[in-house]
């Protein structure tokens, strides 16, 4: 999609849900003025018309506002809807039959990430990554991935002290300055990884998928038995998760019919 007019208005209303909906409570009108580089007499004006229609909630003995019950609705229609695993399927299935090993979609909520589709391969034994588990992002290849796509502001916003940084086997980043550094790696790779942090013997390799704006709306990720994976298949396994995640943000943004969508 390109060519058309743009309405600062609406891209500055938009910019405001989803700060808020990124944020893990509610927050000053000052602090999202800041935060986006808006005026705060505008920030006022768009808050207020959003409290209007029920998207926003002023929180008046706070002084602080937070998503509102229409934004909410939004929310269930989009989870009935289910288009990100519409658009999905298809790609990881292929990700699947290029590689033969077990494939998955993921998204971040709050410091987890969940996973939507598991798109396991024949012959392969089941994985924790089944359809709506939750695990924490900085010890996952899939949460690594779009953590590294976020801006260093919103990772400290998620990881602001020692307790924030959960492990299943004693392994993974315990600080957010070791999670700096994981993440720094996996900017100058272009991809993530983990092996045995999730599950022993299990190591995974994943890439974000990208929006219009370069945010991480997902992540796709593959799982192979860590004996398996020598130099060869690491390299495959590397280009097709990466021709995935991109396949799928085309399916997403528009940029490509969805019949004509392949990884």
């Amino acid at each position: 999609m390109s060519g058309g007019p743009k309405v600062p208005a609406a891209h500055q209303v938009l910019a405001v849900l989803s700060h808020l909906g990124r944020q893990a409570g509610p927050v000053p009108a000052a602090v999202i003025a800041r935060e986006l580089a808006l005026p705060r007499s505008t920030t006022y004006q768009l808050l207020t018309t959003l409290a209007e229609s029920g998207f926003v909630v002023h929180l008046a003995d706070e002084r602080r506002y937070s998503l509102g019950l229409a934004a909410y609705e939004l929310a269930t229609g989009y989870a009935r809807q289910a288009p990100l695993q519409r658009v999905a399927r298809v790609p990881l299935a292929r990700l699947v039959d290029r590689t033969g090993h077990t494939a998955h979609l993921a998204v971040m909520h709050g410091r987890e990430v969940i996973y939507l589709i598991e798109e396991r391969a024949p012959g392969r034994p089941p994985l924790v990554t089944d359809v709506g588990v939750r695990l924490p992002s900085h010890l996952t290849a899939s949460g690594r991935a779009m953590l590294a796509a976020l801006p260093a502001a919103q990772v400290r916003a998620l990881f602001p002290h020692a307790e924030a940084f959960a492990t299943r086997h004693e392994q993974g980043p315990r600080s957010l300055s070791a999670l700096r550094r994981l993440l720094v790696e996996t900017r100058r790779r272009g991809h993530a990884v983990e092996d045995g942090e999730v599950t022993p013997g299990f190591a995974s390799i994943a890439a974000a998928v990208l929006d219009h704006a370069r945010h991480p709306v997902a992540s796709v990720a593959v799982t192979v038995p860590h004996q398996e994976l020598g130099p060869e298949l690491r390299d495959v396994v590397v280009a097709e998760v990466g021709r995935s995640a991109r396949a799928i943000a085309a399916r997403i943004s528009g940029h490509t019919h969805p019949r004509a969508a392949t990884p």
